[in-house]
């Protein structure tokens, strides 16, 4: 595989690693096909069977997808969607279908200002129709709105959550803003959650990305900086722990500062991530202004969690091959599926866009 050759107009940092970090432009062992396109700014997708899924549109709409089918309007949700903001992430129920419920995070004004709230849609096969809330009141603006949810393998459901615009509020235990927040499917709060509510962990500027491995434990991405007290990238992968401070305001990046947890990864020119998953022992992360699809190889060494090589796909030093990246997901067929966020007002639209592209090993794995 090819290395990173230094002197590109771009040089990326990722901490001790950077020598181990690769451009790979057409990833040699993947097949991508176009598997959905001429989306309006996909933020999130689920998959209900082998042959249906949906995916959230920021301007408000869920749609179901079927292949060899025009895509159908299953839920239009009233958002507010402005920057960064408006209908985000999607999750389906664990027990799905037995337990026929889909959850969606989304952005609204009020008198108040606005707000993002959680809530769970009772699914009726094409349609969708809104059952209850979840988790309202939290802290929103037109950037830094989180929005990434999931539920983990324990069953609860993990909601992202950005600073609001107000990054000191990271840092309040009683504000639901710059948090990972885990509730029960009814939206209670679980019994052993660290401070009491439903915070599981705090100092988050706005993560986007979501992922466990039964090996290296819980996930998050987030977004660095971008000039508040004159920093900007240090875009950060983050292993997340119950009741840990990851520091945001206070610091950035790696610390080294023993009250807050320090991410496991971070690059110092801008490489904001977002959705995530681990495609076998491997985590996959789309990332945004960096057009790439990321590649961790990651290796457990006790218990730290090291990483050995960092690729980034369909990238070179001129931009990515299929522009911002929004989400990644694991398909029931074992595919990776990935989805394009050109039409978001920061991205310059390629032919189809958005699209939700589908990778394949050529080989088995």
């Amino acid at each position: 595989m090819q290395r990173v050759v230094w002197g590109f107009i771009f040089v990326w940092s990722v901490l001790a690693y950077a020598q181990n970090e690769v451009f790979l432009p057409e990833p040699p062992e993947i097949e991508v096909e176009i598997w959905a396109s001429n989306l309006v700014v996909p933020w999130s997708l689920v998959f209900l069977s082998r042959e249906e899924a949906l995916v959230s549109e920021r301007g408000g709409r869920i749609l179901l997808l079927k292949k060899g089918v025009a895509p159908s309007v299953y839920l239009t949700l009233p958002v507010y969607a402005e920057g960064e903001a408006g209908l985000l992430g999607l999750a389906l129920h664990p027990e799905f279908p037995a337990k026929p419920y889909v959850y969606a995070m989304y952005t609204y004004r009020t008198e108040e200002g606005v707000l993002d709230r959680v809530v769970r849609i009772l699914h009726s096969g094409s349609k969708g129709a809104v059952e209850r809330v979840i988790v309202d009141r939290i802290p929103a603006a037109r950037f830094h709105a989180g929005g990434r949810i999931a539920f983990g393998p324990d069953k609860k459901l993990y909601i992202t959550t950005g600073d609001a615009l107000k990054p000191d509020l990271a840092q309040e235990r009683d504000s639901l803003a710059g948090k990972i927040l885990r509730v029960n499917d009814d939206g209670t709060i679980p019994a052993e959650n660290p401070y009491r509510n439903v915070v599981w962990s705090l100092g988050h500027r706005n993560p986007q990305g979501l992922a466990w491995h039964s090996i290296f434990g819980m996930w998050a991405s987030e977004h660095g900086p971008s000039g508040e007290k004159g920093w900007y990238g240090h875009d950060e992968i983050n292993r997340i722990f119950p009741g840990k401070n990851y520091g945001w305001p206070l610091v950035k990046g790696r610390a080294g500062n023993a009250l807050y947890e320090d991410p496991l990864i971070f690059w110092e020119q801008a490489t904001p991530p977002s959705g995530m998953t681990f495609w076998g022992d491997d985590l996959f992360v789309a990332t945004l202004r960096s057009q790439a699809l990321i590649r961790l190889v990651l290796e457990k060494k006790g218990e730290e969690v090291v990483v050995k090589r960092v690729e980034r796909w369909f990238s070179s030093s001129s931009g990515g091959k299929y522009g911002r990246l929004r989400d990644a997901v694991v398909g029931p067929d074992g595919a990776l599926y990935v989805l394009t966020s050109n039409r978001d007002g920061r991205g310059k639209p390629q032919q189809g866009d958005d699209k939700i592209l589908r990778l394949r090993w050529k080989t088995s794995r």
